[in-house]
């Protein structure tokens, strides 16, 4: 399955767009009720890294509860090169949290999701996800039992969001030929990620977020040199892509990890939360590949003559971009 040149060339404009190499994390927000209507708050907020922890950039965000809720202590912050951790306890009286307005100011001028996770006092807990346009919520009493459709939601909005995912998904299907090809790849990538995505969100095998998002870079660079060549039809790649995939597939898996790795799982439901949260980042690779497909079946029934330019095109703009982002990683790192 040759792809054409213009549609691969629209989605590596979507992605140019965001010409950042450091994609969008969520932040995170847990409030736990205790006794005598007190709240303890952590909140997780992703900063920019930068030489010198202290000089790390902020994003201008702050939860913000009901005004009966008074500050009673907070603790020093912690700041790492990724991540700024506040802790800090309020007092909500009798009214509690039950019906409170939870709102985090400034959401709205960001690309950023908040996952919030609230703790009842019965042991009860619920999660809701805040996005920029909807960066509130109103807090119902104790639910029954865990909820953590958020996290179906968290990985489909990360894969879309991440658009070296994008591109690397992408550049595999331009070695797609055959519909059987097409299922071989979009399997193998996902068995691969899945288990390296669940070997490191559970501490089995973990990776530093750095190395692992300069070589995803890097693994991007080789596809676009590869697709530079040409079509070889002898070649591995051509003959085996979901091979490549597989490979590849478990490097990127460590990269899916890093959203879920600042976040954390709900300690009594973290099988149930991985699993959506990885049908989620299938759900939303699903949805890449069928939208990159009906808009080939769209352009394949417009007459249009596009200059031999245009078959290369998207292959030296895959290739700057991802070598943009390889060398922009590796400088964070040194």
């Amino acid at each position: 399955m040759q792809l054409h040149a213009a549609a691969v060339l629209l989605l590596l404009n979507s992605g140019a767009t965001a010409v950042s190499a450091h994609e969008v994390r969520p932040a995170y927000l847990e409030l736990r009720e205790l006794d005598a209507g007190l709240v303890e708050i952590t909140w997780k907020q992703p900063i920019l890294p930068s030489g010198d922890p202290t000089l790390a950039l902020r994003l201008p965000l702050e939860p913000q509860l009901p005004s009966h809720c008074v500050e009673a202590s907070r603790a020093l912050p912690d700041v790492t090169d990724t991540v700024l951790l506040e802790r800090w306890t309020v007092s909500c009286g009798d009214e509690g949290l039950a019906g409170a307005r939870v709102e985090i100011v400034g959401l709205a001028r960001t690309l950023t999701d908040v996952l919030l996770r609230v703790r009842w006092a019965d042991g009860n807990a619920t999660d809701h996800l805040l996005r920029p346009d909807g960066p509130f919520v109103v807090l119902a009493a104790s639910a029954a039992g865990l909820a953590v459709p958020a996290y179906l939601e968290l990985g489909v909005e990360h894969l879309l969001f991440g658009f070296d995912h994008i591109l690397f998904v992408v550049g595999l299907m331009c070695f797609v030929r055959r519909p059987i090809q097409l299922v071989q790849v979009v399997t193998s990538f996902t068995v691969a990620h899945s288990i390296t995505l669940a070997l490191s969100t559970l501490g089995v095998m973990t990776l530093s977020q750095g190395p692992v998002e300069a070589v995803i870079a890097l693994s991007i660079l080789f596809l676009a040199v590869e697709l530079s060549r040409g079509a070889d039809p002898s070649s591995p790649m051509s003959r085996w892509p979901w091979s490549i995939a597989f490979g590849f597939g478990l490097l990127h898996g460590f990269g899916f990890a890093g959203a879920l790795s600042e976040i954390g799982l709900p300690g009594d439901a973290r099988v149930t939360a991985l699993f959506l949260f990885n049908v989620g980042v299938e759900v939303g690779q699903l949805l890449v590949v069928g939208g990159l497909l009906s808009l080939l079946w769209l352009i394949r029934r417009i007459p249009v003559d596009l200059p031999p330019l245009t078959t290369q095109l998207p292959v030296y703009l895959m290739g700057t971009v991802s070598a943009y982002w390889f060398i922009d990683r590796v400088a964070g790192l040194l």
